[in-house]
């Protein structure tokens, strides 16, 4: 018998590709995707993406969703207490692993590895260390679709919002951009590919500006807000 594991799915391109590997080496039963939505406006947190269309990617991959909902701008430890219950109760179900599309990021990694052993559970990350170059052809190259739904202006113009990830996009990103975005520089939306049953199908809105508070520095002056451009996709 294989070991239940629950998906931390984003609706974007890293976790695609990380349960499109999951499901084709066989080793886990993937019971659930687990996704975390802005209570408020449900949306998927960062990625901006509706919670209808959401659904809909689920359906197409044929997987239960547990939608965990957060608060607005939820502090660390209401993020704590609303994730530990989440996770008790899908471990309660008898999931012993949580698999993620984290590629490089150490620091998230250790994070995510120190909160599991708490619950006596297991992470998995079918894509660290993997060169991300390699990754996103790769990703093309199985057949997936996927559209750019924000940018953090820091790193790429509003232009960026709302393009399909193709050869020319990946040409066009400035050489301080990962090609996967794993350093926060972009966030997308996955809607066709190996995986899914049906395309997910959309229509594309309009693009805004959202700007985050900074944390302050250690001499109390607020830095410049963080910039973000979201591209709003519409469900069809």
């Amino acid at each position: 018998m294989k070991p239940k594991a629950i998906f931390n799915w984003s609706s974007g391109k890293d976790s695609a590709l990380a349960l499109y590997k999951t499901l084709q080496e066989e080793k886990f039963e993937v019971t659930s995707l687990l996704t975390s939505i802005n209570k408020e406006f449900q949306r998927i947190s960062m990625h901006g993406v509706h919670v209808s269309l959401l659904e809909k990617q689920a359906s197409s991959l044929g997987i239960p969703l547990i939608k965990m909902e957060l608060p607005k701008e939820p502090s660390m430890d209401e993020y704590r207490e609303i994730m530990s219950k989440t996770m008790y109760s899908i471990q309660s179900e008898g999931v012993t692993h949580s698999i993620f599309g984290d590629i490089f990021l150490e620091d998230l990694r250790a994070y995510r590895e120190e909160q599991l052993r708490k619950i006596r559970m297991e992470a998995v990350f079918p894509l660290w260390k993997q060169n991300t170059i390699n990754l996103i052809h790769e990703f093309l190259d199985l057949g997936f679709k996927t559209i750019v739904t924000c940018v953090n202006e820091a790193y790429l113009d509003k232009s960026f919002a709302g393009r399909i990830i193709d050869k020319d996009f990946i040409a066009d990103l400035p050489e301080n951009v990962d090609p996967c975005g794993e350093n926060g520089e972009f966030h997308t939306f996955t809607f066709d590919g190996p995986i899914f049953k049906k395309p997910v199908r959309f229509a594309i809105g309009e693009t805004v500006k959202k700007m985050y508070p900074r944390p302050k520095s250690d001499n109390d002056e607020q830095e410049e807000d963080y910039v973000f451009w979201f591209c709003d996709l519409i469900s069809k």
